[in-house]
């Protein structure tokens, strides 16, 4: 499993949540605490706004604590708004296209989790997306895929329903194929002005998630598992939760996705 960071509030070095912390982003990369993997040496990446409406992105294959480009960059980069990843592969190859964040106009989004039986239902979701959606798709992860249903199903214009669409259009996809859901999902995306997480599963092992009010101007951060576990007033999210976060505060919402049909293509 993968471990990620994410952040909205005043504008930060990026190195302050990703390099410099004892238990940074980085330092999770090779010595994970709370994922079945300690190593997540699988690529890496970066999504930051600025003064563009899209996000800048930086990804490359190397393990993150082996990339001096990333510790100068996250040292001379500050953003009010950011996602990083690494990552540690469930499938795809190690290649920059499959390196988290995905981006597509204003919005970001990463993935720690996976879609059980992925190459079972691959074919059936990829037929499922419209041809604008199929024309984006770059690399070959579930997690991309993903973030394609959710574009399709409005992400534009409602975050949370688009992932309960997505949500719902996987487990149908399963069933279909004649096996039970497996899917865990802890993710953030953002489309410059928000910050948007879920953490979901259809077992009872919903990767971790963690949030915790960062600097001294009401900013909050959210990550796989804390970088400072002495320093920081880090709440779980619940499993099966919708987090919003927003310049006034963060709201936390049951996320319970409802069975469809999945139309396939002929």
């Amino acid at each position: 499993m993968c471990r990620w960071a994410a952040y909205l509030g005043e504008a930060v070095f990026l190195e302050d949540i990703v390099t410099a912390p004892c238990h940074s982003l980085i330092a999770q990369s090779h010595c994970a605490q709370e994922a079945k993997s300690p190593t997540n040496g699988d690529g890496f990446g970066l999504a930051w706004y600025g003064d563009r409406p899209e996000p800048g992105l930086y990804r490359d294959i190397l393990p993150a604590w082996s990339d001096p480009n990333l510790k100068s960059l996250c040292r001379q980069i500050r953003s009010s708004l950011f996602l990083a990843h690494v990552r540690a592969s469930t499938g795809g190859a190690t290649s920059r296209m499959n390196c988290h964040p995905f981006t597509a106009g204003r919005w970001s989004f990463m993935h720690n989790g996976q879609i059980g039986g992925f190459e079972r239902i691959r074919r059936a979701l990829e037929n499922s997306l419209s041809d604008a959606g199929f024309a984006q798709r770059e690399g070959t992860t579930d997690s991309e895929l993903f973030f394609l249903l959710m574009i399709d199903e409005g992400l534009s214009g409602d975050p949370e329903g688009a992932v309960l669409r997505a949500t719902s259009r996987v487990m149908d996809a399963s069933r279909r194929a004649g096996f039970e859901p497996a899917l865990r999902l802890t993710a953030a995306l953002s489309d410059g002005e928000s910050l948007h997480a879920v953490r979901y599963a259809t077992d009872a092992h919903a990767p971790t998630l963690y949030t915790s009010a960062f600097g001294n101007g009401g900013g909050r951060c959210l990550m796989s598992e804390p970088f400072d576990r002495d320093g920081g007033d880090w709440q779980p999210i619940p499993p099966s939760s919708f987090v919003t976060i927003t310049r006034d505060g963060m709201t936390i919402r049951p996320f319970a996705p409802e069975p469809v049909r999945l139309a396939l293509a002929v």
